[in-house]
């Protein structure tokens, strides 16, 4: 295994961000789920040095997938785990989880970088 390194060059940025999506998928408390949250953290840390943007939000993010695909707040269910939940979530009540953050990037393709958004 290649040794954990600052990111420095695009070419390095590249390279992380191809490791990240191989382990987006990792199980938590796992290694691969702790070298995920790292090269995340590298990978967030360097975006911000080489083009600050404002933070975006994941819960407008999920709003807007929605309005764009036309969802209503029951067609979330199956990504979220019920409607109490959808409604908790959207009213910002709770987070988002893994397994939540995990089915909104396969199932809506909203990215991981957004959902795991601060």
């Amino acid at each position: 295994m290649e040794p954990i390194r600052p990111i420095k060059t695009p070419e390095d940025y590249q390279k992380v961000l191809k490791r990240i999506e191989e382990l987006i998928d990792s199980q938590p408390d796992s290694y691969e789920f702790e070298l995920l949250e790292v090269l995340s953290i590298l990978a967030d840390e360097y975006e911000n040095k080489v083009c600050p943007m404002p933070e975006l939000d994941p819960i407008e993010a999920i709003k807007y997938e929605m309005q764009e695909r036309g969802l209503q707040q029951k067609d979330l269910v199956p990504y979220i785990g019920s409607k109490s939940k959808v409604s908790e979530l959207l009213n910002r009540k709770t987070g988002l989880t893994i397994k939540m953050i995990k089915s909104l990037y396969h199932e809506l393709g909203i990215p991981a970088s957004i959902l795991l958004a601060r």
